[in-house]
């Protein structure tokens, strides 16, 4: 079995390239499905499974057993995907014929609408830092690239002045799994940091490994996640807004606002790294005019409507 599991390792590393920490959980989810296949086989060390012999109602009934446990939708979905990958990986290594849990469905998910900030609370949250101080300055770009790139907290702290094309207006991220790309950013945002790289880093002493990384401490380190999401705690409560805000809120606010704008949802898609369209089209549900407006403009029916009153 162990021999398995390095090999579907080492598929979720190098064809999936999914993080360390996604493929530990892939691995303990697909422990926990092989366990439940062998309660009660007498076997006390390493289970022998038999692949070919796993059925579509053995998946079912362990979903069943995962649901009885009290686990929510969600951690049901997540463990049903490790499984599904897992057979997945078996079919590709010709390890048997088809896969179990292809037809097993997806436990049905409540999809939560992100809280996002308007335009006008933004600017409320960047008027309150104090750009008389080189700690001030630096907060400011770090803010103003979060919201202008939607970067991710980890893509923000992780941030590399090598990564920074201001020339052609993009910086290079890697986000989730080492996935690559390619973001715009806007004059402002990219104005304010080459400010702070010019005439504030360049007085830090940076610690050894630091070199690269844009946003430092004043001790020359990289800044951390708690860091981040402490100071935008704070700038939030001087702004006097009420809302719970997170570092991912001005991600949610840059892909909203970018929706509510107009902008194409495989643009947007693209600019936050998201890997399916269903996940960036949760921002169409904050407006309810992009909805409206699809339909107007793309649906037949709509086209007829209006020749008619033409």
């Amino acid at each position: 079995m162990s021999a398995y599991l390095k090999g579907f390792s080492a598929y979720l590393q190098l064809e999936q390239h999914l993080s360390p920490a996604s493929i530990e959980a892939y691995l303990h989810d697909v422990r926990l499905f092989l366990q439940f296949c062998t309660q009660g086989n007498g076997e006390e060390n390493e289970p022998k499974v038999d692949f070919s012999q796993i059925s579509l109602q053995q998946v079912e009934q362990f979903m069943g057993y995962l649901l009885d446990l009290g686990m929510t939708p969600t951690s049901q979905a997540r463990i049903l995907a490790g499984v599904k990958s897992f057979f997945n990986y078996l079919v590709l290594e010709k390890e048997i014929a088809q896969s179990p849990a292809e037809l097993v469905e997806t436990p049905k998910l409540k999809r939560h609408l992100p809280d996002v900030l308007s335009y006008e609370e933004i600017e409320k949250v960047f008027s309150v830092i104090d750009q008389s101080t080189p700690e001030g300055r630096r907060n400011l770009a770090m803010l103003e690239i979060l919201y202008a790139c939607g970067l991710r907290v980890s893509e923000l702290v992780s941030l590399k002045i090598s990564m920074l094309y201001f020339n052609d207006g993009f910086i290079r991220i890697f986000g989730k799994g080492d996935k690559e790309r390619l973001v715009p950013v806007g004059h402002t945002a990219m104005r304010k940091v080459r400010d702070y790289i010019d005439l504030d880093r360049c007085h830090i002493e940076v610690q050894k490994g630091n070199e690269d990384i844009v946003f430092l401490n004043r001790y020359g380190k990289g800044l951390s996640r708690i860091m981040v999401f402490r100071l935008i705690k704070r700038f939030v409560a001087e702004a006097g807004i009420r809302k719970t805000v997170s570092p991912h809120t001005f991600r949610h606010s840059f892909a909203t606002h970018l929706i509510e704008g107009g902008a194409d949802l495989r643009a947007v898609q693209d600019m936050l790294g998201h890997e399916s369209i269903t996940t960036t089209e949760i921002y169409t549900h904050l407006d309810r005019r992009y909805l409206r407006d699809t339909i107007e403009r793309y649906h037949p029916l709509s086209h007829a409507e209006n020749r008619k009153k033409e």
